[in-house]
């Protein structure tokens, strides 16, 4: 099975579960597990999105100073851990520059595995998700293996292939201080026997150069993140001024089809919102993006007020969800082939109608 065949149809035992799960047709991602109920890349976060129905879920990666890889959005652990209620680890709050942004707290390269085994996850926005802090202390920070036991183990009692999407974060900034990501997913890909074609296994980054690379290390799809703003933290760096507007013209498209089977684009960038703040007429990337032979997948769906489009919103509370069915059914005819989701239920709904 190519990478292409992956994102349309992941592995399952029956069709009545991948009517289920969605996986007939656009494939829904958990992104960060699904962190709309629990706090974000806990092993309860993507527990909780494997049993309600999907079949992947999104996993940020970054190092510990011992070299593993643990699962967390930044490698700033202020925000989403009590580390601050350490006093213990006091001495290691420091500010750094992070592809190009001045950042102050705490940083897992400078933690062991055993040191951030002692802190607890906590929610990342408590005003945004108040129900998830009664969760706050409750579990550790997850290593990657652990995300792939969970997945396994889950997978033989749900009777279906579930899988990840490994994302590697600031991979020109872990290089630089001599602490690389990508050799140390390569090594747990060969030990856990995913690095093949058919694995469960969709590789992802917002830069190009480590994607480039790893096209020629692995065997498991790569998916090419953009964003709305800004360009590749590699190419800023390289001094190379393309922009990741640039990276999805077809010219950028066809590029990225010689590495990539996917792209994940800001959803922003397939349909925009206009001066009100609603949706506006969808570009023309889904389009070009399937001419160029890449499936599309965006991010990020999230139900709450604050992320949504202003007229799909219930009311001026940002914590109560919207409308959020009308917004996910307007992407989906785009033609896209899945899309990352906070609260993977209601997504899955969007997908099957039931």
């Amino acid at each position: 099975m190519s990478g292409l065949a992956l994102l349309g149809a992941a592995g399952s035992s029956g069709a009545a579960e991948d009517t289920r799960t969605g996986d007939s047709g656009p494939v829904i991602v958990g992104h960060r597990g699904a962190p709309g109920y629990r706090p974000e890349h806990t092993l309860a976060s993507y527990e909780l999105a494997f049993r309600q129905g999907v079949n992947w879920v999104d996993v940020d990666l970054v190092p510990t100073k011992d070299g593993q890889l643990v699962a967390r959005h930044e490698n700033e652990i202020g925000g989403t851990t009590d580390v601050a209620q350490h006093p213990e680890f006091a001495s290691r709050r420091t500010t750094k520059v992070v592809d190009g942004v001045s950042l102050t707290g705490w940083f897992t390269e400078d933690f062991t595995l055993a040191e951030l085994k002692t802190l607890r996850a906590t929610e990342r926005i408590p005003d945004v998700r108040p129900h998830n802090t009664i969760y706050n202390g409750r579990w550790q920070i997850a290593t990657y293996q652990e995300v792939l036991d969970l997945t396994k183990r889950l997978g033989r009692e749900l009777h279906r292939t579930l899988g990840t999407y490994p994302e590697v974060k600031h991979s020109t900034y872990f290089s630089t201080i001599g602490n690389p990501t990508e050799p140390k997913l390569v090594e747990i890909l060969d030990r856990n026997g995913l690095n093949r074609p058919n694995a469960p296994v969709v590789i992802q980054s917002f830069e190009v150069s480590n994607l480039k690379a790893l096209s020629k290390q692995v065997r498991v799809p790569l998916l090419q993140l953009t964003s709305a703003t800004g360009a590749p933290a590699d190419f800023v760096v390289k001094g190379d001024k393309r922009t990741y507007a640039d990276l999805v013209t077809p010219q950028g498209l066809k590029e990225i089809s010689t590495y990539a089977d996917y792209l994940g684009p800001d959803k922003n960038q397939i349909i925009p919102r206009d001066a009100a703040g609603n949706l506006a007429a969808p570009t023309a990337l889904v389009r070009d993006a399937h001419h160029a032979g890449l499936k599309v997948a965006p991010y990020t769906f999230r139900n709450e007020n604050s992320f949504l489009p202003a007229n799909l919103r219930s009311s001026a509370d940002p914590a109560e969800w919207g409308d959020i069915f009308t917004e996910e059914s307007a992407f989906l005819a785009t033609g896209i082939d899945g899309f990352f989701a906070d609260q993977p239920d209601t997504a899955l709904l969007a997908v099957t109608g039931s």
